[in-house]
């Protein structure tokens, strides 16, 4: 599906949304959000990969590789900044590294990629067996 919003939109809304993903990374998490701070990783990390796939990569198993990568390692850098930013402000504003929170990530970002996976087959699938019924009709 190609959404009709040009490339500068495209990369004006996902700057923002980078930056607010940033902030709220780097800040600590409410604690009535405490409990389920996992499922908000894997959560997050499955709708940041369907907003991304859905502006860039449609059905182009490359971009959608290269749009779970850059996820992963944007998830594996702000834990690394979380741990880094107490050490350089010298002020507890987030937690530390959590290796959990990097496997929550990858969880949210496995679970977009087979519901992905199963839609493009779907859809695969669905025009193989429109082309066929249309040749089908034709002679």
């Amino acid at each position: 599906m190609k959404l009709p919003i040009n490339n500068w939109t495209k990369i004006l809304l996902v700057t923002a949304f980078l930056a607010a993903s940033v902030i709220g990374f780097m800040v600590k998490l409410p604690s009535g959000f405490r409990h389920i701070d996992k499922e908000l990783h894997a959560a997050f990390y499955f709708l940041a990969a369907a907003f991304l796939n859905v502006l860039f990569a449609g059905r182009k198993i490359s971009l959608h590789v290269l749009i779970f990568i850059f996820l992963f390692l944007f998830g594996i850098g702000v834990e690394y900044a979380q741990e880094y930013s107490n050490k350089l402000l010298h002020v507890k504003i987030h937690g530390r590294f959590d290796p959990e929170d990097v496997q929550s990530n990858l969880k949210g970002l496995i679970a977009f990629s087979i519901v992905w996976l199963v839609y493009i087959v779907l859809l695969f699938m669905y025009n193989k067996a429109i082309v066929k019924q249309a040749v089908s009709k034709s002679e």
